[in-house]
């Protein structure tokens, strides 16, 4: 029995022991009794002073504690807002496409796909900015597409939405991101003497792209692929649409190609 109480007691002290630190969250909780439209307010006022983790924790707790109503709704918004201008693109991602299930009749749906269009977009601009360091040849350009679908997809759905206009713009600069990445692809290839794969790289780009300025040097590309690889028919079908869509192009001379002018990424 002596050695019995001894453990019984400890027991009791480590109990004793977990109960208080399993009462310290909600002791700490300074959201405690608040009500939704309280934590809303705060999450905001968090958000207009740009302190983003803050503010998502907030709209964290909103939704955890009230998951029901407008104010828990839009807390799933505010937090992608947040993620995005936190650069934690994959978070604010996340965020979208779960609000997009939950609520798909939302008033608020083009400034989900609008914001799904910028986080993508934001991406974007990164995978351009890498194409000139390194070999990007096999890299999927996934942002730019995703970009493109959202907006589209916003401008369809909602064509008189104050957002509809900068997406329109926004999409004729993905047209011409994702074309000028089939380019860069199309040069890669052909520097490298993979002609095939340089040729098809730049019959994409046409059938694809074929209202950008891109289209002229990948015509350029596939007449000399093709000449490389021995394929006379579809080397002169490919000049001769070259040159009647383009009768004063530079990009059938031997100066074109040996100067750095057809390399550049624009």
């Amino acid at each position: 029995m002596n050695k019995i109480l001894p453990r019984i007691a400890a027991f009791a002290v480590a109990a004793l022991l977990l109960a208080g630190c399993a009462s310290t969250p909600d002791e700490q909780d300074e959201t405690k009794g608040w009500s939704a439209e309280k934590i809303y307010n705060e999450g905001k006022n968090e958000q207009s002073s740009h302190n983003w983790d803050r503010s998502t924790k907030l709209f964290e707790a909103l939704e955890a504690r009230y998951p029901y109503g407008r104010f828990a709704q839009q807390a799933l918004l505010e937090m992608a807002y947040n993620q995005y201008k936190n650069m934690d693109a994959q978070p604010a991602l996340a965020s979208l496409d779960r609000f997009m299930k939950q609520y798909p009749a939302h008033p608020s749906m083009d400034y989900a796909l609008y914001l799904k269009g910028l986080v993508n977009f934001n991406e974007t601009q990164g995978f351009l900015s890498a194409l000139a360091k390194q070999d990007m040849a096999e890299r999927d350009p996934k942002a730019a597409r995703d970009s493109f679908d959202a907006f589209k997809e916003l401008v369809d759905r909602y064509p008189d939405s104050k957002y509809a206009e900068d997406a329109r713009s926004r999409m004729a600069y993905l047209v011409g991101a994702l074309a000028n990445h089939e380019l860069y692809v199309a040069k890669y290839y052909y520097r490298r003497g993979a002609y095939l794969a340089a040729a098809n790289r730049g019959k994409g780009l046409v059938e694809n792209f074929g209202n950008t300025k891109m289209v002229e040097p990948a015509l350029g590309i596939m007449v000399r692929s093709y000449d490389k690889l021995g394929l006379t028919e579809l080397r002169d079908d490919a000049k001769r649409v070259l040159l009647q869509n383009y009768p004063n192009t530079v990009v059938l001379e031997d100066s074109y190609w040996k100067t750095g002018s057809w390399w550049t990424l624009w």
